[in-house]
């Protein structure tokens, strides 16, 4: 009998341990939802971004009004930039390429019209920047309604600073593309189109 309960308590227990709690269905329920949300909206690149410029100027707004929460603008800000650099930039940096090419034989990437096609692939690809700008900018957003990050300071240095360290960013890379030869995007690049065809059969 003390076997028989011992193994009844044990099934009890399996049980009671694959049953998950109503939170955790809910969480599961979200992120399934969350996720067929992206997958769905995967394709379509121009609505997501006309979605994007809908919520930052949102954002913006909040700020305007409550003129407030410059330091979470700032930080935004610094945060969009090195989105933005992440998508300009090649996902493997030509400059390690060079570096290790010089202390081997192997075949080199093309460096001339001529040479075999290989579209840019990003470090930070377009969905992903897309995701984490909006992701970061509801973020934002919700830290605007506590009070406790409402920091005062000056705008115009906020701003000044922002600016500058734009500036010096982008002429960075602005040389990086110079140096290494690339463009952040494969369009105009050669392409090659097979026969039109007139739809007329051929029987042999």
């Amino acid at each position: 009998e003390e076997k028989q309960a011992s193994s009844g308590t044990g099934e009890e227990d399996v049980f009671t341990r694959s049953s998950p709690s109503f939170f955790t269905k809910l969480r599961r329920s979200l992120q399934a939802r969350h996720q067929h949300f992206l997958d769905a909206s995967t394709p379509h690149r121009f609505m997501r971004w006309v979605f994007a410029l809908m919520v930052i100027t949102a954002f913006a707004t909040r700020v305007i009004l409550v003129r407030g929460f410059y330091v979470v603008a700032y930080g935004l800000s610094i945060f969009w930039l090195q989105q933005f650099i992440g998508f300009l930039r090649p996902k493997v940096d030509p400059g390690v390429l060079e570096f290790t090419a010089e202390d081997c034989d192997g075949p080199e990437l093309p460096t001339t019209a001529d040479a075999e096609f290989k579209p840019f692939i990003r470090r930070l690809p377009e969905f992903k920047f897309w995701y984490n700008m909006i992701r970061a900018t509801f973020i934002a957003f919700f830290l605007t309604f506590f009070q406790v990050f409402n920091v005062p300071v000056f705008w115009p240095i906020l701003v000044m600073y922002f600016f500058l360290l734009f500036y010096t960013t982008m002429e960075q890379q602005v040389k990086h593309m110079i140096r290494y030869r690339y463009l952040p995007f494969s369009h105009g690049k050669k392409r090659y189109a097979g026969k039109e065809d007139t739809g007329k059969v051929i029987v042999q």
